[in-house]
Protein backbone atom coordinates (compact mmCIF):
# COMPACT_ATOMS: atom_id res chain seq x y z
CA UNK A 1 0.00 0.00 0.00
CA UNK A 2 1.26 3.48 -0.82
CA UNK A 3 0.85 6.51 1.53
CA UNK A 4 0.61 9.62 -0.21
CA UNK A 5 1.89 12.24 2.13
CA UNK A 6 1.29 16.48 2.16
CA UNK A 7 4.29 17.27 0.14
CA UNK A 8 7.10 20.11 1.07
CA UNK A 9 7.09 22.97 -1.36
CA UNK A 10 10.08 24.39 -0.23
CA UNK A 11 12.23 24.66 3.18
CA UNK A 12 9.90 27.20 4.22
CA UNK A 13 6.74 24.71 4.46
CA UNK A 14 5.62 23.30 7.84
CA UNK A 15 2.24 22.51 7.37
CA UNK A 16 -1.11 22.76 4.47
CA UNK A 17 -4.37 22.87 4.56
CA UNK A 18 -6.72 20.33 2.09
CA UNK A 19 -9.16 22.66 0.38
CA UNK A 20 -10.46 19.98 -2.30
CA UNK A 21 -9.77 16.29 -3.28
CA UNK A 22 -10.42 16.12 -6.64
CA UNK A 23 -10.75 11.99 -6.66
CA UNK A 24 -12.62 9.83 -4.71
CA UNK A 25 -12.13 6.35 -3.38
CA UNK A 26 -11.87 3.71 -6.55
CA UNK A 27 -10.19 6.28 -8.97
CA UNK A 28 -7.94 4.95 -10.74
CA UNK A 29 -4.58 7.56 -10.99
CA UNK A 30 -0.82 7.63 -12.77
CA UNK A 31 2.04 10.21 -12.57
CA UNK A 32 1.13 13.31 -12.62
CA UNK A 33 -2.60 13.62 -12.04
CA UNK A 34 -4.06 16.02 -10.04
CA UNK A 35 -5.43 14.31 -6.94
CA UNK A 36 -5.61 17.51 -4.68
CA UNK A 37 -5.97 21.46 -3.76
CA UNK A 38 -3.86 22.41 -0.74
CA UNK A 39 -3.65 26.14 0.32
CA UNK A 40 0.06 27.26 1.40
CA UNK A 41 1.61 30.29 2.37
CA UNK A 42 2.21 30.45 -1.61
CA UNK A 43 -1.08 30.15 -2.65
CA UNK A 44 -3.49 27.11 -3.58
CA UNK A 45 -1.53 25.03 -4.92
CA UNK A 46 -2.40 21.84 -7.35
CA UNK A 47 -0.90 18.41 -5.86
CA UNK A 48 0.24 15.64 -8.27
CA UNK A 49 0.26 12.20 -7.49
CA UNK A 50 3.60 10.34 -8.43
CA UNK A 51 2.48 6.41 -8.41
CA UNK A 52 -0.25 4.40 -10.45
CA UNK A 53 -2.89 3.09 -8.69
CA UNK A 54 -6.14 2.74 -7.50
CA UNK A 55 -7.02 5.45 -4.43
CA UNK A 56 -8.11 2.89 -1.25
CA UNK A 57 -9.05 5.84 1.00
CA UNK A 58 -8.93 9.60 1.79
CA UNK A 59 -8.01 10.04 5.25
CA UNK A 60 -7.93 14.09 5.69
CA UNK A 61 -11.64 15.64 5.49
CA UNK A 62 -11.59 19.03 3.50
CA UNK A 63 -10.21 22.25 5.01
CA UNK A 64 -7.77 20.21 8.08
CA UNK A 65 -4.98 21.65 8.16
CA UNK A 66 -1.55 18.90 9.25
CA UNK A 67 2.16 18.68 9.27
CA UNK A 68 4.36 18.18 5.88
CA UNK A 69 4.53 13.85 5.86
CA UNK A 70 1.18 13.89 7.22
CA UNK A 71 -0.66 10.37 5.70
CA UNK A 72 -3.16 12.39 3.44
CA UNK A 73 -4.61 9.40 1.27
CA UNK A 74 -3.58 5.45 0.75
CA UNK A 75 -3.09 3.78 -3.04
CA UNK A 76 -3.73 0.60 -4.11
CA UNK A 77 -0.33 -0.28 -6.21
CA UNK A 78 -1.70 -3.34 -7.83
CA UNK A 79 -2.11 -3.98 -11.13
CA UNK A 80 -5.67 -6.11 -10.74
CA UNK A 81 -6.93 -4.49 -7.77
CA UNK A 82 -10.69 -3.84 -7.84
CA UNK A 83 -12.75 -2.25 -5.70
CA UNK A 84 -15.90 -4.07 -4.86
CA UNK A 85 -19.05 -1.67 -4.32
CA UNK A 86 -20.56 -1.71 -1.01
CA UNK A 87 -24.03 -3.68 -1.45
CA UNK A 88 -27.20 -1.71 -0.22
CA UNK A 89 -28.96 -3.80 2.33
CA UNK A 90 -32.34 -3.93 1.34
CA UNK A 91 -34.87 -2.42 3.56
CA UNK A 92 -37.43 -4.26 5.20
CA UNK A 93 -40.89 -3.82 3.26
CA UNK A 94 -43.54 -2.16 5.59
CA UNK A 95 -47.18 -2.14 4.65
CA UNK A 96 -48.39 1.20 3.06
CA UNK A 97 -50.56 3.03 5.43
CA UNK A 98 -53.17 6.08 4.54
CA UNK A 99 -51.11 8.70 5.24
CA UNK A 100 -52.71 11.55 7.18
CA UNK A 101 -53.01 15.45 7.35
CA UNK A 102 -49.91 15.67 9.29
CA UNK A 103 -48.19 12.53 7.51
CA UNK A 104 -48.55 14.37 4.18
CA UNK A 105 -47.13 17.51 5.36
CA UNK A 106 -44.23 16.30 7.20
CA UNK A 107 -43.28 14.21 3.08
CA UNK A 108 -43.86 17.46 1.41
CA UNK A 109 -41.12 19.39 3.63
CA UNK A 110 -38.90 16.24 3.04
CA UNK A 111 -39.01 16.65 -0.29
CA UNK A 112 -38.47 20.07 -0.39
CA UNK A 113 -35.07 19.50 2.17
CA UNK A 114 -34.17 17.06 -0.06
CA UNK A 115 -34.37 18.99 -2.96
CA UNK A 116 -32.67 21.75 -1.18
CA UNK A 117 -29.42 19.33 -0.31
CA UNK A 118 -29.38 18.08 -4.04
CA UNK A 119 -28.73 21.45 -5.12
CA UNK A 120 -26.42 22.23 -2.22
CA UNK A 121 -24.30 18.63 -3.05
CA UNK A 122 -23.70 20.18 -6.98
CA UNK A 123 -20.75 22.08 -5.85
CA UNK A 124 -17.75 21.11 -4.52
CA UNK A 125 -16.83 22.62 -1.19
CA UNK A 126 -13.89 24.89 -2.60
CA UNK A 127 -16.62 26.54 -5.14
CA UNK A 128 -19.10 26.81 -2.44
CA UNK A 129 -16.51 28.74 -0.36
CA UNK A 130 -15.03 30.95 -3.02
CA UNK A 131 -18.73 31.98 -4.21
CA UNK A 132 -19.93 32.65 -0.75
CA UNK A 133 -17.22 34.66 0.00
CA UNK A 134 -17.30 36.45 -3.53
CA UNK A 135 -20.99 36.98 -3.23
CA UNK A 136 -21.73 34.73 -6.36
CA UNK A 137 -24.68 32.60 -6.72
CA UNK A 138 -24.25 29.44 -8.09
CA UNK A 139 -28.36 28.93 -9.06
CA UNK A 140 -27.28 30.86 -11.86
CA UNK A 141 -23.89 28.63 -13.24
CA UNK A 142 -23.81 25.68 -15.26
CA UNK A 143 -21.60 22.89 -13.93
CA UNK A 144 -18.82 21.01 -16.32
CA UNK A 145 -17.83 18.96 -13.57
CA UNK A 146 -18.85 15.07 -12.74
CA UNK A 147 -22.71 15.07 -13.09
CA UNK A 148 -22.80 18.41 -13.05
CA UNK A 149 -20.76 19.67 -10.29
CA UNK A 150 -20.07 23.23 -10.23
CA UNK A 151 -16.23 23.42 -9.65
CA UNK A 152 -13.45 26.10 -8.99
CA UNK A 153 -13.09 26.86 -12.31
CA UNK A 154 -17.04 27.30 -13.18
CA UNK A 155 -16.76 29.80 -10.20
CA UNK A 156 -13.84 31.95 -11.34
CA UNK A 157 -15.65 32.56 -14.53
CA UNK A 158 -18.42 34.08 -13.03
CA UNK A 159 -16.02 36.03 -10.75
CA UNK A 160 -14.10 37.45 -14.09
CA UNK A 161 -17.91 38.69 -15.46
CA UNK A 162 -19.05 40.03 -11.99
CA UNK A 163 -16.47 40.87 -9.24
CA UNK A 164 -15.88 44.65 -9.00
CA UNK A 165 -12.12 45.41 -9.56
CA UNK A 166 -11.85 46.92 -5.97
CA UNK A 167 -12.79 42.81 -4.99
CA UNK A 168 -10.04 41.61 -6.92
CA UNK A 169 -7.01 43.66 -5.60
CA UNK A 170 -8.02 42.80 -2.40
CA UNK A 171 -7.56 38.97 -2.85
CA UNK A 172 -4.12 39.75 -4.94
CA UNK A 173 -2.54 41.76 -2.25
CA UNK A 174 -3.20 39.08 0.56
CA UNK A 175 -1.73 36.39 -1.79
CA UNK A 176 1.25 38.33 -2.50
CA UNK A 177 1.51 39.16 1.21
CA UNK A 178 1.79 35.39 2.26
CA UNK A 179 4.31 34.90 -0.67
CA UNK A 180 6.83 37.63 0.61
CA UNK A 181 6.21 35.71 4.02
CA UNK A 182 7.33 32.15 2.99
CA UNK A 183 10.35 33.68 0.93
CA UNK A 184 10.96 35.27 3.82
CA UNK A 185 11.03 32.63 6.32
CA UNK A 186 13.15 30.60 3.34
CA UNK A 187 15.96 33.27 3.00
CA UNK A 188 15.86 33.29 6.82
CA UNK A 189 16.57 29.61 6.98
CA UNK A 190 19.25 30.10 4.13
CA UNK A 191 20.94 32.94 5.91
CA UNK A 192 20.98 31.35 9.53
CA UNK A 193 22.11 27.98 8.28
CA UNK A 194 23.85 27.92 5.09
CA UNK A 195 27.67 29.19 4.92
CA UNK A 196 27.68 30.67 1.69
CA UNK A 197 30.47 31.09 -0.72
CA UNK A 198 31.01 34.22 -3.51
CA UNK A 199 32.30 33.71 -6.53
CA UNK A 200 32.08 36.75 -9.80
CA UNK A 201 33.61 36.33 -13.12
CA UNK A 202 32.65 38.65 -16.40
CA UNK A 203 31.47 37.02 -19.87
CA UNK A 204 31.77 38.69 -23.28
CA UNK A 205 28.30 38.10 -24.51
CA UNK A 206 29.32 39.22 -27.96
CA UNK A 207 29.38 35.73 -30.03
CA UNK A 208 25.86 35.11 -27.86
CA UNK A 209 24.65 38.33 -28.96
CA UNK A 210 25.34 38.01 -32.19
CA UNK A 211 23.95 34.04 -32.49
CA UNK A 212 20.38 36.02 -30.80
CA UNK A 213 20.19 37.83 -33.76
CA UNK A 214 20.97 35.74 -36.47
CA UNK A 215 18.74 33.39 -34.82
CA UNK A 216 15.19 35.28 -34.53
CA UNK A 217 16.20 36.69 -37.98
CA UNK A 218 14.23 33.14 -38.94
CA UNK A 219 11.63 33.39 -36.05
CA UNK A 220 8.07 35.23 -35.91
CA UNK A 221 8.40 37.42 -33.29
CA UNK A 222 6.09 35.06 -30.65
CA UNK A 223 8.43 32.67 -31.38
CA UNK A 224 11.63 34.88 -31.14
CA UNK A 225 14.67 34.26 -27.96
CA UNK A 226 15.47 35.71 -25.09
CA UNK A 227 18.83 36.40 -23.74
CA UNK A 228 17.57 35.02 -21.00
CA UNK A 229 17.06 31.72 -22.43
CA UNK A 230 21.16 31.34 -23.73
CA UNK A 231 21.98 31.61 -19.77
CA UNK A 232 19.14 29.06 -18.28
CA UNK A 233 20.25 26.78 -21.22
CA UNK A 234 24.72 27.14 -19.93
CA UNK A 235 23.73 26.60 -16.76
CA UNK A 236 22.02 23.20 -17.33
CA UNK A 237 25.26 22.01 -19.81
CA UNK A 238 27.53 23.48 -17.34
CA UNK A 239 26.40 22.03 -14.51
CA UNK A 240 26.50 18.43 -16.20
CA UNK A 241 30.17 19.17 -16.01
CA UNK A 242 30.01 19.92 -12.77
CA UNK A 243 27.40 17.83 -10.82
CA UNK A 244 27.89 18.40 -7.18
CA UNK A 245 26.15 21.83 -7.36
CA UNK A 246 23.28 20.33 -8.65
CA UNK A 247 21.55 18.77 -5.53
CA UNK A 248 20.41 18.94 -1.66
CA UNK A 249 22.09 19.58 1.25
CA UNK A 250 20.40 17.11 3.70
CA UNK A 251 23.05 15.58 6.02
CA UNK A 252 25.12 15.60 3.42
CA UNK A 253 25.65 16.20 -0.33
CA UNK A 254 22.72 14.62 -2.26
CA UNK A 255 23.70 14.98 -5.85
CA UNK A 256 20.37 14.93 -8.03
CA UNK A 257 20.04 13.13 -11.19
CA UNK A 258 17.55 15.44 -12.85
CA UNK A 259 18.93 18.95 -13.78
CA UNK A 260 15.43 21.30 -13.01
CA UNK A 261 16.40 24.74 -12.63
CA UNK A 262 14.37 26.92 -10.29
CA UNK A 263 13.91 30.05 -11.92
CA UNK A 264 13.25 33.64 -10.07
CA UNK A 265 9.62 35.34 -11.40
CA UNK A 266 9.41 39.02 -9.54
CA UNK A 267 5.36 39.23 -9.06
CA UNK A 268 4.19 42.49 -10.32
CA UNK A 269 2.62 43.02 -7.30
CA UNK A 270 6.43 42.63 -5.57
CA UNK A 271 7.89 39.10 -4.05
CA UNK A 272 8.91 36.05 -5.81
CA UNK A 273 7.86 32.65 -7.33
CA UNK A 274 10.57 30.06 -8.40
CA UNK A 275 9.01 27.53 -10.69
CA UNK A 276 11.50 24.73 -11.60
CA UNK A 277 11.80 23.95 -15.44
CA UNK A 278 12.42 20.25 -15.45
CA UNK A 279 15.25 18.11 -17.33
CA UNK A 280 16.24 21.79 -18.73
CA UNK A 281 19.50 19.61 -19.78
CA UNK A 282 18.02 17.88 -22.30
CA UNK A 283 15.47 20.52 -23.81
CA UNK A 284 16.34 22.49 -27.00
CA UNK A 285 16.74 26.69 -26.65
CA UNK A 286 13.45 26.79 -28.57
CA UNK A 287 12.16 24.00 -25.79
CA UNK A 288 13.54 25.57 -22.78
CA UNK A 289 11.63 29.48 -24.19
CA UNK A 290 8.59 27.33 -24.68
CA UNK A 291 8.84 26.21 -20.82
CA UNK A 292 9.56 30.23 -19.97
CA UNK A 293 6.74 31.06 -22.20
CA UNK A 294 4.48 29.09 -20.10
CA UNK A 295 5.68 28.72 -16.82
CA UNK A 296 6.14 32.70 -16.09
CA UNK A 297 2.28 33.89 -16.95
CA UNK A 298 1.12 30.83 -14.47
CA UNK A 299 3.68 31.96 -11.68
CA UNK A 300 2.02 35.45 -11.64
CA UNK A 301 -1.45 34.31 -11.66
CA UNK A 302 -0.05 31.70 -8.94
CA UNK A 303 -1.39 28.55 -11.08
CA UNK A 304 1.49 26.42 -10.72
CA UNK A 305 2.06 22.44 -9.53
CA UNK A 306 3.31 21.05 -7.14
CA UNK A 307 6.02 19.67 -8.46
CA UNK A 308 7.19 23.03 -10.23
CA UNK A 309 7.44 24.41 -6.73
CA UNK A 310 9.46 21.75 -5.08
CA UNK A 311 11.61 19.68 -7.37
CA UNK A 312 14.33 22.60 -8.43
CA UNK A 313 18.04 21.40 -8.12
CA UNK A 314 19.47 24.61 -9.01
CA UNK A 315 18.57 28.30 -9.05
CA UNK A 316 19.17 30.78 -11.61
CA UNK A 317 18.11 34.44 -11.07
CA UNK A 318 18.36 37.00 -13.85
CA UNK A 319 17.66 41.18 -13.48
CA UNK A 320 17.15 41.30 -16.97
CA UNK A 321 17.98 44.62 -18.93
CA UNK A 322 18.64 48.01 -17.56
CA UNK A 323 19.02 46.55 -14.15
CA UNK A 324 21.96 46.48 -11.60
CA UNK A 325 24.71 44.80 -13.28
CA UNK A 326 25.74 42.36 -10.40
CA UNK A 327 23.53 40.21 -8.32
CA UNK A 328 24.60 37.68 -4.95
CA UNK A 329 21.71 34.94 -4.78
CA UNK A 330 20.77 33.86 -1.05
CA UNK A 331 20.81 29.59 -1.44
CA UNK A 332 16.91 28.00 -1.91
CA UNK A 333 17.15 25.88 0.69
CA UNK A 334 17.99 22.36 0.20
CA UNK A 335 19.44 23.68 -2.73
CA UNK A 336 23.60 23.93 -2.48
CA UNK A 337 23.88 26.80 -5.28
CA UNK A 338 22.31 29.77 -6.86
CA UNK A 339 23.65 31.68 -10.33
CA UNK A 340 22.92 35.28 -10.46
CA UNK A 341 23.23 36.88 -13.88
CA UNK A 342 23.12 40.66 -14.09
CA UNK A 343 22.09 43.46 -17.06
CA UNK A 344 24.63 42.77 -19.69
CA UNK A 345 26.12 46.75 -19.69
CA UNK A 346 28.47 47.59 -22.68
CA UNK A 347 31.50 47.95 -21.32
CA UNK A 348 35.69 48.26 -22.09
CA UNK A 349 36.97 44.92 -22.86
CA UNK A 350 40.97 44.16 -23.21
CA UNK A 351 42.00 41.43 -25.74
CA UNK A 352 44.89 40.15 -27.40
CA UNK A 353 46.28 43.54 -26.16
CA UNK A 354 43.65 45.18 -27.70
CA UNK A 355 41.41 48.09 -25.82
CA UNK A 356 37.65 47.66 -27.33
CA UNK A 357 33.85 47.52 -26.56
CA UNK A 358 31.66 44.76 -25.33
CA UNK A 359 28.83 43.84 -24.37
CA UNK A 360 29.51 42.26 -20.85
CA UNK A 361 27.51 39.82 -18.36
CA UNK A 362 28.60 39.60 -14.58
CA UNK A 363 27.61 36.10 -13.06
CA UNK A 364 27.96 35.38 -10.18
CA UNK A 365 27.56 31.98 -7.62
CA UNK A 366 26.29 31.60 -4.44
CA UNK A 367 27.12 28.11 -3.09
CA UNK A 368 27.44 26.55 0.08
CA UNK A 369 30.57 25.49 1.43
CA UNK A 370 29.42 22.23 3.53
CA UNK A 371 28.73 21.01 -0.34
CA UNK A 372 31.56 22.69 -2.02
CA UNK A 373 34.25 24.50 -2.10
CA UNK A 374 35.90 27.68 -4.35
CA UNK A 375 37.53 25.00 -6.62
CA UNK A 376 34.41 23.21 -7.50
CA UNK A 377 32.20 26.79 -8.03
CA UNK A 378 35.42 28.04 -10.16
CA UNK A 379 35.10 25.05 -12.47
CA UNK A 380 31.51 25.63 -13.16
CA UNK A 381 31.93 29.53 -13.86
CA UNK A 382 34.39 28.54 -16.33
CA UNK A 383 31.94 25.76 -18.34
CA UNK A 384 29.60 28.50 -18.00
CA UNK A 385 31.50 30.57 -19.78
CA UNK A 386 32.41 28.42 -22.29
CA UNK A 387 28.61 27.97 -23.32
CA UNK A 388 28.04 31.11 -23.23
CA UNK A 389 30.98 32.03 -25.73
CA UNK A 390 30.25 29.26 -27.68
CA UNK A 391 26.11 29.39 -28.25
CA UNK A 392 26.37 26.99 -31.21
CA UNK A 393 27.64 24.08 -28.26
CA UNK A 394 23.99 24.80 -26.59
Amino acid sequence: MIEFTMPSLGADMEAGTLVEWHVKPGDKVKRGDIIASVDTQKGLIDIEVFNEGIIEKLLLKENEKVPVGTVMATIDPGEEAVVKKKEKIPEPIEKEKTPGPIAKAKKEIEKVELAQEHHRAKASPLAKRIAEENGIDLSNITGTGEDGVITKDDVESAMIEKMAPKEEKKVTVATTENVRMAVAAAMSKSNREIPHYYLETKIDMSKAMDWLEEANKQRSVKQRLLPVVLLIGAVAKAVTEVPDLNGYWQNGLERKEEINIGFVVSLRTGGVMIPAIHNADQKAIDELMASLNDIIPRARAMKLRSSELSESTITVTNLGENNAETVYGVIYPPQVAIVGFGSITEMPWAENGLLGARPVLNVTLSADHRATDGATGSRFLMALKKYLSNPDLL
